[in-house]
């Protein structure tokens, strides 16, 4: 097959999903090119070092320093405006792709808009792998984003006014987003997740039936090397509100000392949340290591010396981290939530903590610590597990027939099925 992608992706679980993909359909004889926005991610499993990379153009325009009234419709005007300029760049990537003669279009996320318009443009068969809806859009996340304003104490004074107004135009603003998504993602002809958790979340923000299509783990570079294991707790995921990190430095709190380090590896670091827990880590007594952008090599020797993962972001739609983890003999502790629930198997690869249970949480690592008998058993099942059923030979198989059912049944003279 011959598959045009695009992706506006960061670095992370998602782009090194990607690059397996890319790198394993390449292996089995498929021809395949990327497109992307400036802002895409290149620098993190770069893509040119496997195919032909086309990096086109993304307009960005500057906020003026309006007042009042002129201000909020510039605010109105600039969401207007990004879409305009994403519509503008998918427009020019589908004229080059309708150029050369591809099978079929393989979309991606978008950093910005989770689904852009590119699907409308392009006149192949298209597929499109969407890890999750935009959560702002459609979660409380905190805060539902369409709750109205609380209700003015007495009387409308002028503040509050102005409040009213700036909120009808931030609604308006999520109603415009929300209308594109809806109209993008049904120009697909299928959408894949990466989890049952997912497909019921894009069922739920989009009325659309998703296929489920796991992804796979390099058990290659992730193995168990069979090192003497430390006492050090591991993280790894962006150090992000979204994560909980918070959570877990709390829960690591509640255990007597000496309490064991917390080693957080992430693809990137939100500077104040950062300040915030090294400052809970003082205040609770833990040492907090956190490691940005560390080399895959790295992180393979770390998750072979620590004794525990932990595992805790809120609605996570997949994670592909424990199975990393477990792939390298490591048992996973994670909290029942989201798409780990389809991965980590309680008392077998791992344990689940059915919520956000400090305490709770806290004994299940204690448990693991204090007897590494049970620990080193977990991590050998959650190795055979992974090499059982999250391999990248079987998710390549599973994205190969959702190409081959796109595309329709057609005898194929390549002997080899490509």
């Amino acid at each position: 097959m011959k598959i045009a992608i695009w992706h506006n992706l960061p670095s992370g679980g998602g782009k090194r999903a990607l690059y397996y993909q890319v790198k394993g359909l390449l292996e089995r004889g498929h021809q395949l090119e990327v497109w992307c926005p400036p802002d895409a991610n290149r620098s993190f499993l770069p893509f040119n070092a496997l195919v032909t990379e086309h990096v086109l153009p993304l307009r960005k325009g500057e906020a003026g320093k309006h007042r009042g009234a002129k201000r909020l419709l510039q605010v109105y005007q600039g969401r207007l405006e990004q879409i305009q300029w994403m519509d503008e760049h998918c427009s020019q990537c589908a004229a080059e792709i309708r150029e050369r003669s591809f099978d079929l279009f393989w979309g991606h996320a978008c950093r910005y808009f989770a689904v852009t318009s590119i699907g409308r443009w392009v006149n192949l068969p298209r597929a499109l792998d969407l890890p999750e809806p935009y959560r702002k859009l459609y979660e409380a996340a905190p805060e539902y984003p369409w709750l109205a304003l609380p209700p003015a104490d007495r009387s409308w004074g002028l503040q509050y006014m102005r409040d009213f107004v700036r909120n009808l135009v931030k609604i308006q603003e999520l109603r415009i987003q929300v209308r594109q998504e809806q109209e993008n993602i049904r120009a697909y002809d299928l959408v894949h997740v990466n989890s049952y958790f997912s497909r019921e979340s894009v069922l739920r923000a989009y009325g659309l039936d998703a296929r489920v299509c796991y992804r796979g783990i390099d058990t290659a570079l992730f193995q168990d090397m069979c090192e003497p294991r430390e006492r050090i707790v591991v993280g790894v995921g962006s150090i992000t509100r979204a994560k909980n990190i918070d959570f877990v430095v709390r829960s690591l709190g509640r255990l007597k000392p000496p309490r064991p380090p917390l080693v957080w590896v992430g693809n990137m670091a939100n500077a104040s949340y950062l300040s915030s827990l090294k400052a809970l880590a003082e205040e609770e007594g833990v040492e907090f290591i956190p490691n940005v952008l560390l080399a895959d090599q790295e992180l393979v020797s770390l998750l072979n010396r620590a004794s525990v993962m932990v595992y805790a972001p809120r609605l996570e739609p997949f994670g592909i981290a424990p199975l990393e983890a477990n792939a390298c003999g490591l048992p996973v502790i994670a909290v029942a939530e989201g798409g780990v629930r389809e991965s980590i198997q309680d008392g077998v690869n791992g344990i689940l903590v059915s919520h956000n249970d400090e305490q709770a949480f806290a004994g299940a690592i204690a448990s693991l610590l204090e007897n590494p008998g049970s620990a080193r058993k977990l991590g050998r099942q959650g190795r055979e597990l992974v090499c059982q059923n999250w391999s990248w030979a079987a998710s390549l198989d599973r994205m190969e027939a959702i190409f081959h059912e796109l595309l329709g049944s057609r005898s194929d003279p390549d002997p080899n099925g490509h």
